[in-house]
């Protein structure tokens, strides 16, 4: 299996002097255990539970001075505080003891390092479960990044480059040719290094079938009644061509299910990280909240089982640019891929804008917030003249930057609003969108 990049957030997490047990939450097979157990690598004890085991289970039966003791006794590690530790709690939804047990680790072992992680956490907010406020810290793991994906394709040296924002004109074709390879296969790991193993979309094709019959199966789990089972299998079954969309929640893909019984239904969903039900703002300025009077985009976590299960790989394929692919969708589903997949932040979401007038039409694809200035970001070829909504909200901001994302080199231009407003537009080709923190450290704080 090939690395994550993300690990950094991790080992920021463990060098932290205020670190607490850490909860890496993220949808099912995204990669959580195989990231920790990479990460354990780096300390001088590495110890993994899996909670789907009974023995286990039974560990937290106790007090956490047993506890830890029965740990390291079945581990056949001494206990000893000098040697960095770290222990792994996976599938801990399967435990609500374990759960309650986390602040004692962060209260009577600070000198133990603590994750734990779980694809089905869901259940316990069912059970009415929670973990320790104030007790531990949470993380979120997105879908590979398209820096992720390059390094399975063991394509080091342009890893370095999209890492250190230094592609250069002449790299740039090949870079993109990657990213549209990226679109493809998208970003769950499995379907990366079979991909990256064999060239092959027909087995990526095959991981993506078993995951969501997995899917589908899980919804036996967190489902609260017949009604919600059978709308959840129909959002798994219909709803990936909907991504992107601003969606009525009444009938639904022609369901004709009641708008209550959808909400439920994609609210459960969200909960379990395969997708996000984003609400547009209306403000430049900070603070920004989403209107939940307004129709919702949905976005969901991986661009791969969106190509899988809206049978549009052929046409992915074959297009030459990602701008014109699934009309447009393809190109949008991406950057709000990348806009999470950079980070850990449990906090992070997203969002868009629309222009709050009753005959407006205006709407930008996304927004997103930057040390106090909400910076537009919109996914669209043509010349700058073109991008009105993009004016009209700089109009209205109190800042001068905005961000383009297309399929050309970076470049960066002067822009005057019809209202005589100067600002800069940032032209940001696709594979820097996992890194727009650092594209706009680099611009705005230098």
């Amino acid at each position: 299996m090939f690395g994550r990049l993300v690990i950094s957030d991790l080992r920021r997490w463990a060098e932290s002097p205020t670190r607490k047990p850490l909860v890496l939450r993220g949808a099912r097979q995204v990669g959580k255990s195989t990231l920790v157990k990479e990460f354990g690598k780096e300390f001088d004890v590495f110890i993994s539970l899996n909670l789907e085991r009974q023995e286990h289970r039974d560990f937290f039966l106790y007090d956490i001075d047993d506890v830890v003791q029965l740990i390291f006794m079945k581990a056949n590690k001494p206990i000893d505080k000098n040697k960095r530790t770290l222990l792994f709690i996976d599938e801990i939804q399967n435990s609500p003891q374990a759960v309650a047990l986390l602040r004692y680790f962060y209260e009577d072992y600070p000198w133990l390092y603590v994750i734990a992680a779980g694809s089905l956490l869901v259940t316990l907010l069912d059970q009415h479960v929670s973990f320790p406020v104030g007790r531990v810290q949470y993380m979120h793991l997105s879908p590979c990044s398209f820096g992720d994906f390059l390094g399975a394709m063991n394509q080091t040296m342009l890893v370095h480059n999209v890492e250190n924002l230094s592609v250069s004109e002449a790299m740039h074709s090949m870079t993109m040719d990657m990213f549209s390879k990226f679109a493809l296969v998208g970003g769950m790991p499995e379907a990366v290094a079979l991909y990256a193993e064999n060239k092959d979309i027909v087995a990526v094709s095959e991981a993506y079938a078993n995951l969501l019959r997995s899917y589908s199966e899980d919804v036996e789990r967190y489902a609260r009644n017949d009604t919600m089972k059978n709308v959840i299998r129909l959002i798994l079954k219909n709803g990936w061509t909907h991504s992107t969309e601003q969606i009525t929640l009444g009938n639904f893909a022609e369901s004709g299910y009641k708008a209550r019984e959808v909400g439920e239904a994609l609210r459960a969903l969200e909960r379990t990280y395969i997708l996000e039900l984003v609400y547009p703002v209306t403000s430049g300025i900070l603070p920004v909240l989403q209107d939940h009077a307004r129709k919702p985009k949905i976005f969901w976590h991986d661009v791969g089982i969106i190509n899988f299960s809206a049978k549009i790989q052929k046409e992915v394929m074959a297009s030459r640019n990602i701008m014109d692919t699934w009309r447009g969708k393809l190109a949008e589903q991406m950057v709000a891929q990348e806009l999470l997949s950079g980070s850990m932040n449990a906090e992070a979401h997203r969002d868009f804008w629309v222009r709050n007038t009753k005959s407006a039409t205006s709407e930008l694809d996304f927004v997103y917030i930057y040390e106090g200035r909400v910076i537009p970001v919109e996914v669209k070829a043509g010349h700058n003249s073109h991008l009105k909504s993009l004016q009209i909200f700089m109009e209205g901001t109190d800042h001068d930057f905005a961000v383009r994302v297309w399929n050309n080199p970076m470049q960066l231009d002067e822009v005057i609003t019809k209202g005589g407003k100067k600002f800069r537009l940032l032209s940001l080709p696709f594979y820097y969108v996992h890194l727009l923190d650092s594209v706009l450290d680099k611009f705005l704080n230098h």
